[in-house]
């Protein structure tokens, strides 16, 4: 899809809804930007097609690039697996998002975003299930560290936050299993 036709179906869909671009672009772009990607002069990135498909209440796939970049439907896939996964993040349904990106297909345009994404619900899940006691806390806490070293977003904050609370999960098992000891 060139910019030229992607910016056309914005402003059609904009247009179909009565919308102002000033109504449009709230405080999440400027007007000017959304004049430039409606006349294909500005490339916007995959979080502003987020948000336009979400302001004009549009399938993000009618945004997305096709034909010969997406010739197995792959990338459109893993793009709407993208928007789908964050947003479930931002809900705090932190185990859908990694249960829906378990599969990610390493040779996916998109498997370092979405690798980062199930690396911060890894992370989100261990620190949930470490609070309950749950011995699968460890190992949410194992994959977070070991995802968050791969691909360009690789990001040692969310390891870092891993291996602490893996130890911190360690002390408290080992904890319990003297207390368990101890009492016999």
């Amino acid at each position: 899809m060139t910019p030229e036709e992607r910016g056309r179906r914005i402003k059609e869909a904009r247009i179909s809804k009565k919308m102002t671009q000033s109504e449009v672009v709230g405080t999440f772009i400027t007007r000017n930007m959304l004049s430039q990607i409606e006349s294909g002069a500005a490339a916007p990135s995959l979080k502003t097609l987020e948000y336009l498909a979400s302001v004009l209440d549009i399938p993000i796939s009618t945004l997305l690039p096709q034909g010969e970049n997406d010739m197995d439907g792959t990338l459109l896939s893993d793009a709407e697996l993208l928007v789908s996964s964050r947003r479930l993040y931002s809900e705090g349904r932190y185990r859908e998002a990694a249960a829906a990106l378990q599969s990610t297909d390493v040779s996916s345009p998109l498997y370092d975003e979405l690798t980062a994404v199930r690396a911060r619900c890894c992370l989100s899940l261990a620190e949930q299930l470490a609070d309950e006691n749950s011995p699968k806390a460890a190992e949410y806490a194992k994959e977070a560290s070991a995802l968050a070293d791969i691909g360009f977003f690789a990001n040692s904050g969310v390891k870092s936050k891993a291996l602490q609370l893996l130890g911190e999960i360690a002390e408290k098992l080992k904890k319990y299993y003297e207390d368990i000891i101890s009492s016999i």
